[in-house]
This record gives C-alpha cells, structure tokens and sequence, in this order.
C-alpha cells in the first residue's frame, strides 16, 4: 500500500469490531489508511444469561477499534448497521466520503453466522447447539454473508468508475471445503456465493485498476476456540494451526497494498 501520507487510502471493513476485522481494520491503519470500522454486535444469548466468549467477543462496540486507531495517531471512524439491510451499503459509503474520504480498499469480513443442518443432531462435536435449516436461518445467512458483500462491491465499482479512479483491492473472507461445510450449511453456502461473486468481481472490473481476492483463514481464534477445538486441529491431516486473528490480518493487508498489483482472482487458503 502507498505509505506516502495518512490520507492516500480509504478501507471500508466489515465486521471490524472484533476477530478478524478489528486485527485487519488496525493493521490497514498501521499501513497508513484511514479505516471506516462497520460493525453490528449481536442480540445476547438470552435474557439473564451471560454470554459465552464468542458472543461476548462478537459484542464490542466498533467505536473501540477506530478510537484505538486515532490513538495511534491514524484516521478511523465507526458505524453500525445492519447489512441484512440492502439500503445499508450506500450508507457505510456516503459516510465514508463525508468522514475519510472515496473508499478504495473494500474487506469484506462480517458474518451472519448462524449454525444449521440437515441432521437432527442437537449439537455438534463441540458441543455447539445446531438447529435445522429454514428459510429464516438461510435468508440471515445469505442476507450478510452474500448479499451484502455483492452490493458493497458493486457500489465501489460504481462510485470507482465515476470518480476515474485506477486503484482498488477487494479482499472477501470465506470458509468451508470441497464438500460444502457439513454443521454449517448455511454459512458454507453464503460463503461459497461470495467467493463467487468476488471472483466474478476480479475479472469483471481488472481494466480500473481493482483487484480481488479472497482469503479462506485457518482455525483461527476469534473467540470461539475452546480446548478440545484445538486437539481436533492438532490430530488432523489438513488443518495445521490455531491462528491469531492479527496473523490473517498480515494476508489480507498484503493483498491491498501495491506490492499485490498482479493478484487477483485467488482463493488464498491459509493452514
């Protein structure tokens, strides 16, 4: 990425209030962007429970992230929404070019993530209460995980065209297997659409100047990993490590700087 002022580029990401986000929303920062930290915390576990570590993770306000990042001496900003919503992509940008400037970095990193199946098991090998899949869990999904990353990237290109710009990075972040993502079939699905479209996005806009990748993380400790998740990556044959959402952050930043000029159109697993 161009390190020449703190100004030279705009990163929109999604999800930014934790795990992944946060990490990439502060290393893009490190690197000189100015960062729009898009965030939604979630509704709680239930009323007079307290959360477990994901949840309680997942519940950060976003407004923490970007005041780290001024503290720092960076440019950030933070806004709420909901991108179940399809009104909300416009907005996140308007708000961008209002606070920070055009956006030209887009890391599309929320989840819906909602835990369905087609078994009638009650939880899976960790424990992790399933329900079955409807059209309620598959709309939610597919809203965030889906929808909402097609429409961001279709507003960058559109706002991109307008202005003459000849620089951009898209970087999605996806997940499951060549069997889909038994446990989670919903999230596999919406993932693989979004794969999808931001490959469709790497050929589609390459002569402005955008490029776009996606990036499937290992395992990665987002709040979730417990004991016996890790014995099960240590005992299997394709995944290799327990990483730190700041270690995937290192990929994703790589892929919106100028050094990544010629990649585009991958799926870049990570072990």
């Amino acid at each position: 990425m161009r390190e020449t002022s703190s100004t030279s580029h705009v990163a929109l990401v999604t999800g930014a209030n934790q795990g992944i986000g946060a990490a990439t929303a502060r290393a893009l920062a490190a690197r000189g962007a100015a960062v729009l930290c898009a965030y939604l915390r979630p509704r709680g576990p239930g009323e007079g429970d307290a959360p477990d570590p994901y949840h309680a993770a997942r519940s950060i306000d976003g407004e923490e992230v970007a005041a780290e990042i001024r503290r720092a001496g960076g440019r950030a900003e933070a806004f709420e929404a909901d991108l179940g919503d399809p009104a909300v992509p416009g907005r996140l940008f308007d708000f961008a070019e209002d606070r920070l400037g055009p956006v030209d970095i887009l890391v599309n990193n929320a989840s819906g993530w909602i835990q369905d199946t087609f078994t009638p098991d009650p939880a899976d090998r960790f424990d992790r209460p399933l329900r079955p899949v409807t059209a309620q869990t598959w709309s939610r999904q597919f809203a965030v995980d889906a929808m909402a990353p097609a429409l961001l990237i279709g507003e960058l290109a559109r706002r991109h065209r307008a202005r003459g710009a000849d620089w951009g990075r898209i970087v999605g972040l996806t997940s499951g297997g060549d069997l889909g993502f038994p446990g989670e079939v919903s999230y596999g699905a919406a993932k693989a659409a979004q794969t999808d479209y931001t490959l469709s996005a790497a050929a589609e806009l390459a002569a402005l100047g955008i490029t776009a990748n996606v990036v499937q993380p290992p395992v990665t400790d987002t709040g979730w990993v417990t004991d016996e998740v890790r014995r099960f990556v240590a005992s299997s044959p394709t995944h290799f490590h327990v990483a730190d959402p700041a270690e995937v952050a290192k990929t994703i930043v790589f892929l919106a700087s100028d050094e990544a000029a010629l990649i585009t159109g991958n799926v870049i697993t990570l072990r």
